[in-house]
């Protein structure tokens, strides 16, 4: 029986002891866009205290969700076992359902590389995509998007750091696009793309206008129901 235990016989509670508590779900976040070491899980979630990160990785693996295992050439790194990473469409499913209640950041509030990945597997939309090429650079953190046959991939370029998470593609990209955290309100549909160049919500370093209305038709979070 997990260390804090709800007393009830019930998947959601299992579930719940799991993984339910604070951090271990953004800990799971970040390790399904890859292996990262305890150092990358630290700069990922600067506020998480150092003896609340040990406690939960060493939860985690108890419950069968991380394992460790050797990283070429950098030590050990934590990943998610394939009972974890069957978390995924959960964890996607449930950023959909808390994307249109964000409004903005808080003062302070960061926007990390695995985040940021994150947030576009959670936006989407295999089965409207466009093909895409492109860079996509929001503060400090900087992407590299691509989308081909409604499968896609992204890497991450900036803040540098060495590819646990996957290897960087070769050759340039076909577009920049450069955005604040207002590009919600376009995934969201709350603006359209002329919009939000209008409003100065993203900008199109480079490519041609096409790629914006590309970009919000191949990722698409519906708003609130009613």
């Amino acid at each position: 029986m997990p260390a804090r235990s709800y007393g009830q016989y019930c998947g959601v509670t299992t579930a719940v002891e799991l993984i339910g508590e604070r951090w271990a779900l953004l800990i799971v976040r970040d390790l399904l866009v890859g292996p990262r070491r305890y150092t990358d899980l630290k700069q990922g979630l600067p506020r998480i205290p150092t003896n609340i990160l040990s406690t939960r990785l060493k939860e985690l693996q108890e419950g069968g969700v991380v394992r460790r295992v050797p990283l070429h050439g950098c030590g050990l790194a934590y990943e998610l076992t394939p009972y974890g990473r069957a978390l995924e469409p959960i964890l996607l499913a449930l950023g959909r359902w808390g994307f249109p209640a964000m409004g903005d950041p808080d003062e302070g509030d960061v926007v990390t590389p695995d985040s940021l990945t994150m947030a576009l597997r959670t936006a989407f939309r295999p089965d409207r995509a466009r093909d895409l090429d492109l860079e996509l650079h929001v503060g400090d953190v900087a992407l590299r998007v691509i989308v081909r046959g409604g499968v896609l991939a992204v890497a991450r370029l900036s803040p540098p750091a060495p590819p646990i998470g996957g290897v960087l593609p070769a050759g340039e990209a076909e577009a920049v696009l450069v955005a604040g955290p207002g590009i919600r309100r376009l995934i969201g549909g709350e603006i359209t793309p002329a919009e939000a160049v209008a409003q100065d919500v993203v900008a199109l370093v480079r490519g041609e206008g096409r790629i914006l209305d590309a970009f919000a038709q191949t990722f698409h979070i519906d708003p609130l129901p009613a």
